[in-house]
């Protein structure tokens, strides 16, 4: 608990021995002055003070500035009457177990702001600069991109960058949710808010601070709290209406019917007093925002950032989900499947030929021919940098001497062709082979890319080349489908045969293929032109070419861990460390959310309509007036925390 929340719990135990002992004093039979003008009045008044002095001095500070109607000016205007009446306990009463509910409240947002507020904590306070051979702390805001940085063992690192020396285990929990820690080494990249585990690590920064991971996600977290859901505004209206109509209902209450039938003006006040203690809406303006706080945190300990509850809101009626490929259901790594030299049929281990890649020599001509034709296609890509070239280089091996590549040249649209070793090495599309008139040619069909090798003019095979699909991705679509998600669509760039390929693996309801950053854009309206009311489509991306399609959808769902800037920022929900199994789980946590702030709704208005009737009609005392306020009021916070415990 914090401070505040302690002092408030000293207040209420000070209050509730007073009220406990004034209660067995004037039941006993020995104090009745205790319920008499004026020294009740005043004895009753001290304890009354003590609990509810900060609540008078709100609805004071609100009415001078022109806020008159809200659940303070409501308690205060309620007690008053009970004072004005005679009823001393019955005022005290209402104001201890007031104070009571509010506890109730400060500490379930707290415990829901912690699960989020955990995220602050990645915030760096320094980083290490070495200066003549000693360490030196600065402000991570004076580190400019370039600059080398030094992180010790147990160290948070402080800024985006790529390790230039040294090996540890990164702890990435704090960001990703992920307990276990991943090895890095020399070349790798790391990121700002993970810790360093084991062993002292250089890092060259390759972002400012304001630009960094931990940065974006701090800011992020911030407005996470600003967007509100379409169940929150309309709470925060009804209360802004409704408060000031049960305030004058009261007044009515305590007025007309002595003045029309006559009667008891104590009787009457004291019913208007009950009607406004029943008719206090803290119960929806606490249980709301505090459930959907709840969805928030409890997404958060997966490591999903939800930017606000609005997007958590709209995630419980996605019925339609976009995927792009590369990236987000493929690793965006290509790697070698399957080498086929000419006249054969060979299937690939799955692994780019793993074995060849361990530089294992087998015997038989078959592997024999394998390993030339990546020979001669690695000589031949030997000063590519390309995705594709690096793909072949890898399966071979061997380092590529370049010294050997006499004369290489591109052919714009087709490959290389290149003189190795005194012979004449193409390596490229079919168009190639065609074009130079290779002997023995035979395209094949596959749902990879196809690099085809020729040797002085002969055919010598060919070379398949594909991205693989993440590990638990088919799980993911699997159990997307469970809860309720009822298309699957795949947008790709790439070939149709490629995207098929992992469309039918994966179970996709649909796919298009070949399409241009703007193609998707298109196709995204033409999917949200088919959706049915009150349903909502998400788009999952990582890409820079992605950012215009996650704005365009009424979701957007972005990598945070390999995702470009850009679309982290167009996004409203981020995968911190790109596991697309996690969506499923956001769907069943802001479903929960949602059924919880319904049930507090139905049951706060439910239970406050019949007590209110009951009161007008004098058939509800204080006590019960009490339950319908600070009663409801911490049965909906209680049930509202149940958003915060993820299975």
């Amino acid at each position: 608990m914090t401070d505040k929340q302690k002092k408030m719990l000293a207040r209420i135990c000070v209050t509730l021995v007073l009220f406990v002992g004034l209660m067995i004093g004037s039941h006993s039979g020995r104090f009745l002055w205790l319920t008499q003008f004026p020294a009740g009045f005043f004895v009753y008044l001290v304890p009354y003070l003590v609990i509810g002095y900060d609540i008078v001095g709100k609805a004071a500070r609100n009415i001078r500035n022109g806020q008159v109607f809200d659940e303070n000016f409501l308690m205060m205007i309620a007690t008053f009457g009970a004072f004005g009446v005679g009823e001393y306990s019955e005022a005290l009463a209402v104001m201890l177990f007031y104070q009571v509910g509010e506890l109730f409240q400060n500490v379930a947002v707290s415990r829901s702001r912690q699960s989020i507020s955990d995220m602050m904590d990645i915030c760096p306070e320094y980083a290490n600069i070495e200066e003549d051979g000693q360490l030196i702390q600065v402000d991570p805001d004076d580190v400019e991109p370039g600059m080398v940085i030094v992180i010790k063992a147990g160290e948070r690192i402080p800024l985006d960058g790529k390790i230039v020396e040294g090996e540890s285990m990164i702890d990435t929990a704090a960001l990703t949710g992920e307990s276990v820690p991943r090895r890095a080494a020399v070349g790798d990249e790391v990121i700002s808010g993970c810790v360093n585990g084991s062993g002292t690590l250089k890092v060259q920064v390759t972002k400012a601070f304001e630009d960094s991971t931990v940065a974006k996600i701090l800011e992020l977290v911030e407005n996470a709290g600003s967007k509100k859901a379409k169940v929150e505004n309309f709470i925060t209206r009804f209360a802004r209406y409704y408060t000031p109509v049960v305030t004058i209902g009261a007044a009515v209450l305590a007025v007309l019917p002595p003045l029309i039938a006559g009667g008891n003006w104590g009787e009457w006040i004291q019913r208007a007093c009950i009607f406004l203690v029943i008719s206090c809406p803290c119960a929806l303006v606490i249980s709301v925002p505090l459930g959907f706080f709840g969805g928030i945190g409890a997404a958060s300990k997966l490591g999903v950032l939800v930017k606000g509850s609005n997007y958590l809101e709209a995630v419980a009626e996605m019925t339609t989900i976009v995927f792009d490929k590369t990236g987000t259901l493929t690793k965006g790594e290509f790697k070698v499947q399957e080498v086929i030299p000419a006249g054969k049929s060979m299937e690939g281990d799955g692994n780019g030929n793993a074995a060849l890649q361990r530089g294992q020599t087998e015997t038989g001509t078959q592997t024999e021919a394998v390993r030339e034709i990546l020979r001669l296609a690695a000589y031949g890509e030997g000063y590519s940098n390309h995705p594709i070239s690096n793909s072949i280089k890898a399966a071979y091996g061997d380092p590529v001497d370049v010294a050997g590549i006499e004369k290489a040249e591109e052919v714009a649209g087709h490959g290389i062709r290149a003189v190795i070793e005194g012979r004449e090495v193409l390596v490229g599309n079919g168009k190639l082979m065609k074009k130079m008139g290779v002997s023995s040619f035979a395209e094949i069909k596959s749902s990879g890319t196809v690099v085809y090798v020729a040797c002085d003019g002969s055919f010598l095979g060919s070379i398949v080349i594909a991205d693989s699909i993440k590990d638990g991705v088919k799980e993911a679509i699997r159990e997307m489908k469970k809860v309720g998600v009822k298309r699957c669509v795949m947008l790709t760039g790439d070939r149709k045969e490629a995207a098929q390929a992992v469309a039918d693996e994966l179970g996709l309801d649909e796919v298009h293929a070949e399409l241009l950053p703007g193609d998707k854009v298109g196709r995204v309206e033409e999917l949200l032109a088919k959706q049915p009311a009150k349903s909502r489509l998400a788009f999952a991306g990582d890409g820079i070419n992605d950012a215009p399609v996650l704005t365009r959808a009424d979701i957007g769902i972005a990598m945070g861990s390999m995702g470009s800037d850009a679309a982290i920022e167009a996004a409203d929900v981020v995968l911190m460390d790109d596991d697309v199994r996690k969506i499923a789980a956001v769907v069943k946590i802001s479903r929960k959310t949602l059924r919880i702030v319904k049930q507090n709704i139905a049951f706060a208005l439910g239970v406050k309509a019949l007590v209110l009737v009951l009161g007008a009609f004098g058939a509800a005392n204080m006590w019960e007036a009490v339950f319908a306020d600070v009663g409801v009021s911490v049965i909906a916070i209680l049930n509202s925390m149940r958003a915060l415990k993820v299975k």
